[in-house]
């Protein structure tokens, strides 16, 4: 087939460039929701009213009645970027597909990859969407949420350029990972409280957008007491790491938890306490993003599935056993 002899005359990537690729994806997949909350707190949601062009018979911005340039702008940037984080996308396919014709075994690696492109699709098709139902509270909500699971898939695939694909090694006792599991549960029912919350607040993305008709104090402290359980399913997580015995880098990984989730916790108190600047609803969306990487990064850490096996090519790889 053609397109694979092409990826094989790519050179072999090395450390550098997996990691490079890996960390790409992971900033790529999270950012692409924080330039989606520029758009919405700066009311330019609609700058573009179309999609897939920009306004009527145009797929760039062009003087429009009753729509500002600053938000035609604002919104077709966000769009374009879309492009570069499929770019990024693709690259990690690439790579992937590089490293599978060196190392049969490694199409987990693969499948982990192509999650990238087949995710960044599907948003931009949930954007137009969005778009199309002049900005919905719900579709909004959606988009969001649509983008999570892909930054949590971006630090599986860092890891998996890392690691072996040996079956996975608990790290924890059964106990331990249940506790995660719940632990990761609830790190995603924080985010969908807080899609309610940002629904009937004041950015909609458009003046004219209906917002969630529900008392944003009530939606607020359910956002904040999920955060609450989430800290305490924390503690408790910390307290079985404590009772094993478990590895530095588990613990190094657990206090990076705690860090960005206190971190996030308090932006948030401060956010609301201030009437919800549009600026820290932006640092607020870069949090949850953070969140999702630390937590992500500390399910990937409490299990091993033995040692890289890819760093290399397959050649230089049996040389270095011998």
């Amino acid at each position: 087939m053609l397109f694979p002899s092409l990826i094989a005359r790519l050179p072999y990537p090395s450390a550098t460039v997996q990691r490079a690729v890996g960390v790409a994806s992971v900033v790529a997949m999270g950012g692409i929701g924080v330039t989606g909350s520029v758009v919405r707190v700066t009311g330019s949601g609609l700058g573009c009213p179309t999609w897939p062009q920009c306004v009527p018979g145009s797929l760039v911005p062009v003087d429009h009645p009753g729509i500002h340039a600053v938000n035609q702008w604002i919104e077709f940037s966000n769009r374009m970027l879309t492009g570069a984080v499929i770019v990024i996308a693709a690259l990690a396919v690439i790579t992937a597909w590089r490293i599978l014709l060196d190392h049969p075994n490694r199409r987990r690696l693969v499948r982990l990859a192509w999650t990238m492109p087949g995710g960044v699709v599907l948003q931009a098709v949930i954007g137009g969407m969005t778009v199309l139902a002049k900005l919905e509270w719900w579709t909004v909500a959606i988009h969001f949420l649509a983008s999570t699971p892909l930054v949590w898939l971006a630090v599986l695939l860092l890891k998996a350029f890392n690691e072996g694909d040996e079956p996975a090694r608990p790290l924890v006792p059964s106990s331990g990972r249940k506790i995660l599991v719940l632990l990761t549960v609830l790190m995603w029912a924080v985010l969908v409280a807080g899609t309610t919350v940002t629904g009937a607040g004041p950015h909609g993305g458009d003046a004219s957008t209906h917002r969630l008709d529900a008392p944003i104090e009530n939606l607020a402290q359910a956002h904040g007491g999920l955060l609450v359980v989430y800290l305490l399913v924390l503690a408790v997580f910390g307290l079985q790491l404590l009772r094993v015995g478990a590895p530095k880098g588990v613990w190094q990984r657990y206090a990076w938890v705690w860090a960005v989730a206190l971190a996030q916790g308090v932006l948030g108190i401060v956010q609301y306490a201030l009437g919800v600047p549009e600026a820290m609803v932006s640092f607020h969306v870069l949090g949850s993003a953070l969140v999702i990487v630390v937590t992500a990064t500390l399910w990937t850490g409490t299990r091993d599935r033995g040692p890289a096996v890819s760093l290399l090519p397959a050649e230089r790889e049996l040389a270095a056993a011998g």
